[in-house]
């Protein structure tokens, strides 16, 4: 097996080593390579030897000196060196499940690979990798690893993601911890499923890893209203949501004293369906979990508060705007903007919340906001100087939301700028108070 080079970066080995786009690479030092991490791995060492297969077919050996251990400056023509592997469950909760027809074909494709997780964080279920790949990733110390748990119970976890193999979990978690190698976990609760005592049996389980474990978020399931002929599911109501957070702060408090760790976070929306308090930020220690929206919103107190105490006698030039949020951060982003209106008399900041049609009102998180919605409930709208969002609404690294909306339409119909800004209260404060 060869990989084309699609480009070599100029200053790196590889360019001094004068290798070309359109050539191959067969191995490395004597080895094959099956994909990025045998590149990546086997290319850190000082000294390479590298089979290159010329565009005539020729293999030549190229010595190249990695003085750094980084990257020699080869990129191929898929960021994976391969075909990403897909998901082999059916799962119960799986949100792609409940996504309608029509939407743009990358959203229905179901990501299950332990490469990806690596390398970019996603969270993988393990249902479709074998013990040699357990192996490789202990031999070649590949981590963290993000593992989608749900439940360590055998039978259960096969029940909810309809696959025979997802009973092996919590043996495959067990030889990734005797190996020292560092792992999170999510559990995605569903009433009446995996929560309650099935809950409690996986947290005793899972917390028997530590420390290779390092964080579990538990995660309330989300529920479109695309859901015909799906696992009969409901959402969690005040009276289950402070249940499963009882259950979960009883035993993360029970850590915290045994281990030094509350090692159990709970997302920040079960937190605001129970109708508590958000904890301060501090009780999410080195907030891993944060990208699974467990600390986000007290993370983001935490940044605004800070600016404002160190905002002096700061005078922010007059505007008119409006912040758009999804239900659930609707009252805490209230709270912050009367912080302002307190403090700035000259600023006129409304704060609207964007109900999700699309979906469904059952999903109230700002993330799943599509562009259709804030066009309907913006429209014939004063909305002032422009519109502010948090940049978890967008495709990364685009202006393009889930439904394919761009910004530039969204300010196109509705005749104000829409600007996005980094999910952190200190760039929300600052644009506001600072002009940035």
């Amino acid at each position: 097996m060869s990989f084309k080079i699609a480009k070599v970066n100029p200053g790196t080995p590889a360019a001094r080593a004068r290798i070309m786009p359109g050539e191959s690479l067969v191995a490395v030092n004597g080895r094959k390579i099956r994909d990025v991490l045998d590149y990546r791995f086997y290319t850190a060492e000082r000294h390479l030897h590298l089979d290159i297969e010329g565009t005539d077919g020729r293999v030549r050996s190229v010595r190249v000196v990695n003085r750094r251990g980084g990257d020699i400056g080869l990129e191929f023509e898929t960021y994976l060196m391969d075909k990403p592997r897909s998901c082999h469950n059916k799962c119960i909760f799986c949100f792609i499940d409940q996504l309608p027809r029509g939407m743009r074909d990358t959203l229905y494709f179901k990501d299950d690979d332990t490469r990806l997780s690596f390398l970019t964080g996603n969270y993988v279920t393990l249902t479709n990798i074998s013990d040699d790949d357990i192996t490789r990733i202990i031999n070649q110390r590949i981590s963290p690893i993000n593992i989608s748990v749900h439940t360590s119970d055998p039978e259960l976890r096969a029940k909810m993601l309809s696959n025979k193999n997802a009973g092996r979990v919590m043996g495959y978690m067990k030889r990734i911890a005797d190996a020292e190698l560092p792992m999170n976990a999510q559990i995605v609760l569903c009433p009446g499923v995996n929560d309650g005592e099935a809950l409690k049996r996986t947290m005793r389980d899972l917390s028997a890893l530590y420390p290779s474990l390092r964080s579990v978020s538990c995660v309330p399931v989300g529920l479109t209203r695309f859901r015909d002929g799906l696992y009969p599911l409901t959402g969690y109501d005040e009276k289950s949501a402070s249940e499963t957070l009882d259950i979960i702060e009883a035993f993360a408090d029970e850590c915290k004293e045994k281990l030094g760790t509350r090692l159990f976070f709970a997302a920040d929306e079960f937190y605001i369906k129970a109708g508590r308090e958000l904890p301060p930020a501090q009780h999410y220690e080195e907030f891993l979990q944060i990208e699974n929206g467990v600390g986000m919103l007290s993370s983001f107190r935490e940044e605004f508060y800070s600016a404002l105490a160190e905002s002096g006698d700061i005078s922010p030039e007059t505007g008119r705007y409006t912040v758009i949020c999804g239900a659930d951060a609707y009252d805490f982003m209230s709270g912050l903007v009367d912080e302002l209106l307190k403090r700035w008399h000259n600023l006129n900041i409304r704060v609207k919340k964007i109900d999700n049609e699309f979906f469904g009102t059952t999903i109230t998180v700002s993330g799943l906001i599509c562009g259709c919605d804030i066009l309907n409930q913006l429209r014939g709208e004063d909305l002032g100087d422009a519109v502010l969002f948090t940049k978890n609404m967008l495709r990364s690294g685009t202006n393009v939301l889930l439904d394919d909306v761009t910004t530039d339409e969204l300010s196109e119909k509705l005749g104000v700028p829409f600007v996005p800004i980094e999910n952190d209260g200190g760039s929300f404060f600052d644009f506001f108070v600072k002009g940035i």
